[in-house]
């Protein structure tokens, strides 16, 4: 009879396998994840069917990290742009704190060996995110476009932002709020 599978043991090759695809790209071998886990490489395949598997995983899972972070404490009966400072913050802040899971995830999203349906199950978890951002557009210079325009935009200036808090941690205030401005003036009713 199999041993049951330990989510401890699980996790750790979900962290392992952000950090290693973080310092080497999506190439790094399963190997280097495994040993970074403190797991035999077999023990990889015990929880994952394949390398693929693996990526698409992680991809979730960082995902589902991420909107659980966003949505912590969510202002829900604020106004569009108190709702949309809450998401810019919360998104940076989990972004300076995860170096690894955001450089992991950049990659991961650019990535053919993500599947069709993980790519929708990831957006279909930032639905409502999207829909608020959408509402906060409808009049705005971007109205016309696209809901994955917008979320490009955001990623870009939160990325560029993400950036100078690393670099400057003593300005992170200041970072984090003009980075939200340059956001807010791009998307807002004018």
């Amino acid at each position: 009879m199999a041993r049951p599978k330990s989510e401890d043991k699980r996790n750790a090759i979900l962290a392992a396998a952000a950090q290693v695809i973080a310092e080497q790209g999506l190439g790094a071998p399963t190997s280097r994840i495994a040993r970074v886990a403190g797991v035999a490489e077999g023990t990889l395949f015990t929880y994952f069917d394949n390398k693929d598997d693996l990526l698409n995983v992680l991809y979730l899972d960082i995902k589902g990290e991420l909107r659980e972070v966003m949505m912590t404490a969510y202002p829900r009966r604020a106004g569009v742009r108190e709702r949309v400072q809450h998401v810019w913050n919360r998104f940076v802040d989990w972004g300076v704190a995860q170096p690894h899971k955001r450089r992991a995830m950049a990659q991961l999203a650019v990535s053919e060996r993500l599947t069709d349906h993980t790519r929708s199950a990831g957006m279909q978890s930032f639905a409502d995110i999207n829909a608020m951002i959408q509402a906060s557009v409808a009049s705005g210079a971007l109205r016309d476009h696209p809901p994955a325009f917008l979320s490009a935009i955001m990623g870009a200036l939160a990325e560029t932002t993400m950036d100078f808090i690393a670099r400057e941690p003593a300005n992170a205030e200041r970072y984090r709020q003009a980075g939200f401005d340059a956001f807010w003036n791009a998307i807002a009713r004018h």
